[in-house]
């Protein structure tokens, strides 16, 4: 009879499992034509984060009261503790150069990176993908209630760009485990072959 995985067993699959990707958020000044990027948020692989706001283009206009009301951030905010769009991505591209970096968001934050990055004059050196593209069928439908219970124990109090970085890191990688140990328990025994051990 099959044993089923224990804690320590399950400790064992969690440390074979690769490092976590980067994974982008991107918050903006609405949604729609006119829209730009008002903070960008990572986190990265190795566990550290990125997050800064950014301080408007003269020809970013656009503004959205209802997306104000989901980030908080105000437009005097952004004046007074933004950075410029240049410094915003020359720093990602630091942090991301020749990488893969995952978004929930990726139709919108493809098109807010893109802007940023046409701001600053500056190509983009690393590459946007769906996070979904990491998810098979039976992880996706674990995606919801996992990662309400990572934003219950991350109990983040500041909506940022970074936090919502590291809630959907935190929860792809629980995830992960969770399929881990799933597949383990569903592993058929070994053939039997008929040599005994002397």
């Amino acid at each position: 009879m099959r044993k089923r995985p224990g804690p320590s067993d399950n400790q064992a699959m969690t440390a074979r499992l690769p490092l976590p990707p980067c994974i982008i958020d991107v918050e903006a000044s609405g949604f729609g034509a006119g829209s730009y990027p008002i903070e960008v948020g990572a986190a990265l692989s190795d566990g550290g984060a990125y997050c800064s706001l950014i301080h408007p283009e003269p020809d970013w206009r656009h503004w959205a009261p209802s997306a104000e009301s989901v980030h908080g951030i105000t437009r005097d905010t952004l004046a007074t503790h933004g950075k410029a769009a240049a410094v915003v991505a020359a720093d990602l591209n630091q942090y991301l150069a020749g990488t893969t970096v995952y978004t929930d968001a990726w139709y919108h934050d493809y098109q807010w990176l893109a802007r940023l990055f046409d701001a600053a004059n500056l190509p983009q050196r690393f590459k946007l993908q769906d996070l979904r593209q990491l998810l098979s069928p039976s992880a996706m439908a674990l995606w919801d209630d996992t990662k309400a219970q990572v934003m219950q124990e991350m109990n983040l109090t500041r909506h940022r760009a970074s936090n919502d970085a590291k809630v959907l890191q935190r929860t792809l990688q629980r995830v992960m485990e969770q399929e881990a140990v799933a597949t383990e328990a569903n592993r058929p025994p070994a053939a039997y072959t008929g040599q005994t051990v002397s």
